[in-house]
């Protein structure tokens, strides 16, 4: 018995080549074709016995291949922007370049140009409810990475969860009283009423896994500053679980944009300078194509809610 389909094939080609027997006989006790036989003794005698190797019967070229011009352009773009395959469709809709967010996907994949998770991600499933504008914000504080004139700074930031609409601010310190004047300021600036925020249980935002255990009256402890702010303009402050950031998971990401977008490309020698750029990125950010608005920017979300 042929252990390779080479040895098989050059079992029955050897006899019809040495002439030593007709096609048309060997046909009789052969249990493949004619016509495979006589194409085995073809590539048997132009390319001798590797003529009759196992050969891929893949097409070697695709009419509908995406152009080597467009597969540059779609590298280029990646590597500039970092952005994903649908952000980079909608991108090259723009130049009326019409390709699927799946093509660009296995181009930049072949490349290499995916993003390496080191870790594996834990999928949280939680129950979505389509929000309005303003039913609830989620609100955090990003460390700077890099001190300024040797001194920690801190971002706070406000997201929308409805809109992805945000809001940036800068502070020197990191206290209840900034997250107070913070989301005056978000309340001040955001086109539609705040009716509940969202925080974790840090100290400047709650006093629930601090203050309350070491209160006097336990059944009656001392309200957090921002919890009395709240109280007094209507708004419910939700707080998620301890050691839960994916529930706060619309801000923790906006951060991880604030990073690779902005402070890993941008560089500042004061404090008067970040701000200003941390501003153009806010603005720029509130103009940005969002995948979980299905292409919209938060400022078109915002007007078509006005509609």
């Amino acid at each position: 018995m042929s252990k390779t389909i080479q040895e098989e094939r050059l079992r029955w080609v050897l006899p019809i080549a040495k002439k030593e027997i007709r096609i048309i006989n060997a046909v009789k006790v052969c249990p493949y074709s004619q016509r495979t036989l006589e194409r085995w003794v073809a590539a048997y005698k132009e390319g001798g016995e590797e003529g009759l190797i196992l050969k891929s019967t893949r097409p070697k070229t695709n009419p509908n291949e995406t152009l080597i011009r467009i597969k540059e352009k779609i590298i280029e773009l990646r590597k500039e922007t970092k952005q994903c395959a649908l952000k980079l469709q909608w991108h090259l809709e723009e130049e009326n370049i019409n390709i699927h967010y799946q093509t660009i996907h296995k181009i930049i994949k072949k490349e290499g140009l995916l993003r390496k998770y080191k870790t594996r991600r834990i999928k949280y499933k939680y129950i979505r409810l389509p929000l309005q504008p303003g039913e609830l914000m989620e609100i955090d504080v990003k460390y700077m990475p890099d001190k300024i004139g040797n001194k920690r700074y801190y971002q706070y930031t406000a997201i929308d969860c409805a809109s992805r609409w945000r809001y940036l601010k800068i502070y020197d310190e990191q206290a209840s009283h900034h997250s107070i004047l913070f989301l005056k300021e978000v309340i001040e600036r955001f086109s539609y009423r705040i009716r509940a925020i969202k925080t974790d249980n840090h100290s400047t935002f709650t006093n629930r896994y601090t203050g309350y255990e070491k209160s006097i009256d336990p059944l009656n402890p001392k309200l957090h500053a921002l919890d009395v702010f709240c109280m007094q303009q209507g708004i419910i402050h939700y707080l998620i679980d301890r050691g839960k950031p994916q529930q706060n998971g619309k801000v923790e990401r906006s951060h991880r944009s604030d990073q690779e977008s902005f402070y890993d490309e941008v560089k500042c020698d004061n404090i008067e300078e970040l701000r200003y750029k941390l501003s153009l990125w806010n603005l720029h950010y509130n103009n940005l194509r969002h995948c979980a608005l299905n292409g919209k920017t938060p400022n078109e979300m915002l007007k078509l809610t006005n509609i």
